[in-house]
């Protein structure tokens, strides 16, 4: 397969509470699901609505194609076909980007984020702190109504890379250390929450592949997330005969931070250094793509952001430590070098995200936090484009 050179239009079609915050001004939602509900029914659908149409546009199409980048990653919500009140659909603003993708070369990675009652509990999940969907079998099958759904609509389409079956499901682990970070506003809706299985995903994979592959051609993908368990696919790809998949696997320094690395460039380097090892050993049995990564981290962000907390979850207290802009240069190249060595042991990556809705200067609680975006990284050098 063609090596991916790709970025993720992350807080686009599905929304992120740290990603835009001013979206949320005036309401004490911390994700859609109840932006929809503390805000009247028409301001949300006109607050939703403008924000869609503003923050991915042509222009961003032709620039991401001129940065040398080859494919997006567009994540994309249950509700996309506009068949789950209150939420607004979003199936027009794919139709768009497609369009743009196609005429200017790109290929995009169509992932499903968001499911009911969500894979994870994370903000970007659809509702924080609730994680019920695969304990309720009318809402899988939704879910997969919804991918057959995209594969029949864009299947045949040539700017389709792929698709993805599900973003992020939480096993234990990742559940476990993410549940504390994520609370449910409504208890009760979390009463039944439980980490995902292995042994769910296998079977839910399995059904995915198979209803995706009536509808899309072979020559499209078709992704699924490791569920933050790298090594555990062993046996589901040497069991099943697939066509064209392909796994995905997200990577972030401050995951590495979680897990105890210390907070330097020199340490962030060689845990990627030894991911990339294993990650060559897993690309022997199936390809593999690192879906979203970033440059963000806790030194040079200046301070312990206890594995990336978001100013809209709390405040870090302390001195934060300002870099150098020379610095920056220097440890962000550095760390984008040996972040993009490991991944090409694979076959590419999505750097999440393409661009934020964040001010640095006059908000400076959120120093640090534009080494997300790939536009603003680039502007400031933090990537040399020959790097990519």
């Amino acid at each position: 397969m063609t090596e991916i050179k790709g970025v993720n239009l992350g807080g686009w079609l599905v929304l992120e509470k740290w990603m835009s915050p001013h979206l949320f001004d005036d309401v004490p939602s911390d994700d859609e699901y109840y932006l929809a509900q503390d805000l009247p029914t028409a301001v949300y659908e006109t607050r939703i609505k403008m924000h869609r149409a503003e923050f991915i546009t042509e222009a961003d199409f032709i620039t991401i194609a001129n940065r040398g980048f080859n494919a997006v990653r567009i994540p994309v919500p249950y509700f996309i076909f506009g068949d789950r009140p209150p939420f607004v659909g979003c199936v027009q603003d794919l139709d768009h980007a497609f369009a743009w993708a196609e005429a200017y070369g790109l290929q995009i990675l169509i992932d499903l984020h968001t499911v009911p009652g969500s894979q994870n509990g994370f903000d970007n999940g659809g509702i924080s702190g609730v994680c019920t969907w695969a304990q309720q079998p009318q809402e899988v099958d939704f879910a997969l109504s919804v991918l057959q759904r995209l594969a029949q609509r864009y299947g045949h389409r040539s700017g389709l890379l792929g698709i993805e079956v599900l973003n992020e499901p939480a096993t234990k682990t990742m559940f476990q250390s993410m549940s504390i970070r994520y609370k449910a506003r409504n208890p009760k809706l979390a009463e039944k929450s439980k980490p995902i299985t292995l042994d769910f995903l296998y079977d839910f994979y399995l059904k995915a592949y198979n209803s995706l592959r009536k509808d899309l051609p072979v020559d499209k993908a078709i992704y699924f997330h490791d569920g933050f368990e790298f090594e555990a696919w062993h046996d589901f790809f040497a069991t099943n005969s697939f066509e064209n998949v392909v796994l995905d696997t997200h990577q972030y320094l401050m995951m590495a931070e979680l897990s105890g690395t210390p907070q330097s460039v020199t340490d962030y380097v060689e845990v990627m250094r030894d991911f990339g090892k294993r990650l060559a050993v897993v690309a022997q049995e199936v390809p593999v793509v690192t879906g979203e990564f970033s440059l963000f981290n806790s030194y040079t962000a200046g301070i312990d952001t206890k594995g990336g907390v978001n100013p809209t979850q709390e405040e870090m207290v302390g001195t934060v430590h300002h870099l150098s802009q020379e610095q920056l240069i220097k440890d962000y190249q550095k760390l984008w070098r040996a972040q993009v060595n490991a991944w090409n042991n694979g076959s590419g990556y999505f750097f999440w995200t393409y661009k934020l809705n964040i001010d640095t200067i006059n908000e400076p609680a959120w120093y640090g936090w534009d080494s997300w975006s790939a536009s603003r990284a680039l502007d400031q050098h933090w990537i040399d484009p020959k790097d990519l």
